[in-house]
C-alpha cells in the first residue's frame, strides 16, 4: 500500500495505491468523501481517495505517508464513517529494507549487467543490477516490489534481458540522499544492519 498527501498539489486529498500497476480501465463508487477506485474488468480495488482527509487521519508532512498500524486504524474508521467498506487486507512490510549480496553472475545476455541474489531477511531475491561496484558480501539497500522512488517510479517485477528481476539495488542518487556521488555505482552500507531491517532516509 503506497500513500499520498499533497495539500499543495491536489488539496485535502490522501491518494493510496493498493497495486503497483493502474488498470487499464476503471470504475469509481463513491462513499461520503471516499471514492473507491477498481478495476473495471476484475471489480478489484486497486485504490482509493479519501476527501476532507485532514479529518480522519493525521498524515505528517507532504508527499508519500508512511503507513503503520495506527494509520491503518484511521483509515478504518473513515471508512465505516463513511459506509464504505474495504477489508484492508493490506502489506505494511517495509519496501526500502537492507539486503545482503549471497552472489554476483555474469548476465547470460548482457556485458555490464550482473544477477544478484540477496537476502532481505524474510526472502532472497534475485535481482538484475547494472551498477559496475555490485559484489558478493556487500549490505545494500534495496527496493522491493512495490517500493515508490523518491522519483516517483514505482518498483515492479520485471525481466531483463530475458532473466526475472525482483526489486532494486539502490544508489545513494536514486534514493535521493543528500551529498550522492554523481559517478554510478550503487550504495554500500556498512555491516552494522541485518538484512531485512528497514532502511530510513
Amino acid at each position: 500500500m503506497n500513500a499520498f498527501y499533497n495539500t499543495q498539489g491536489v488539496g485535502d486529498v490522501l491518494m493510496v495505491q493498493l497495486v503497483p500497476d493502474t488498470p487499464e480501465e476503471i470504475k469509481t463508487e463513491t462513499f461520503g468523501d471516499v471514492t473507491l477506485i477498481r478495476d473495471a474488468a476484475s471489480g478489484e480495488v486497486s485504490g482509493f481517495n479519501l476527501f476532507r482527509a485532514s479529518e480522519y487521519v493525521k498524515p505528517e508532512g507532504q508527499g508519500k505517508v508512511e503507513a503503520d498500524e495506527a494509520f491503518l486504524d484511521q483509515l478504518k474508521e473513515a471508512f465505516t464513517k463513511n459506509g464504505a467498506e474495504f477489508s484492508f487486507d493490506v502489506d505494511l512490510s517495509p519496501k526500502f529494507v537492507v539486503g545482503f549480496v549471497t552472489s554476483k553472475e555474469k548476465h547470460p545476455n548482457a556485458d555490464k549487467l550482473s544477477v544478484c541474489k540477496v537476502d532481505v531477511g524474510t526472502e532472497t531475491l534475485q535481482i538484475v543490477c547494472g551498477a559496475p561496484n555490485v559484489e558478493e558480501g556487500q549490505h545494500v539497500v534495496v527496493a522491493k516490489p512495490g517500493a515508490v522512488m523518491p522519483s516517483g517510479m514505482v518498483i515492479k517485477d520485471a525481466e531483463l534481458r530475458g532473466v526475472p528481476s525482483s526489486g532494486m539495488i539502490c544508489s545513494a542518487k536514486e534514493l535521493a540522499l543528500p551529498d550522492a556521488p554523481q559517478e554510478k555505482g550503487i550504495l554500500v552500507l556498512g555491516g552494522e544492519q541485518a538484512p531485512g531491517e528497514p532502511f530510513r532516509f
